[in-house]
């Protein structure tokens, strides 16, 4: 499974929805994760790629990760892999 696939996977998870229903494209607004959906999903998303996301929900403008959509995200956690080697 790709970075994509399973990010799409946790985001549907943390929303309930099936995984068709989120597309790269959608944000997660508009998928109805709350601020608390928002920092499970981050926590879900270390996990899953065994990264460290620079996010801090209090300051979210602060951050140096972009979760403006899916894609955003998805393009976020390839950057801190390749960081990682």
């Amino acid at each position: 499974m790709d970075i994509t696939d399973r990010v799409i996977e946790i985001i549907a998870e943390q929303a309930v929805l099936e995984p068709q229903d989120v597309t790269p494209d959608s944000t997660l607004e508009s998928l109805g994760i709350d601020s608390m959906g928002l920092v499970e999903s981050i926590f879900a998303i270390e996990e899953a790629f065994d990264i460290s996301v620079p996010f801090n929900a209090n300051t979210p403008e602060e951050s140096d990760f972009d979760i403006s959509s899916v894609a955003s995200i998805v393009a976020g956690i390839k950057r801190l892999k390749a960081e990682q080697g």
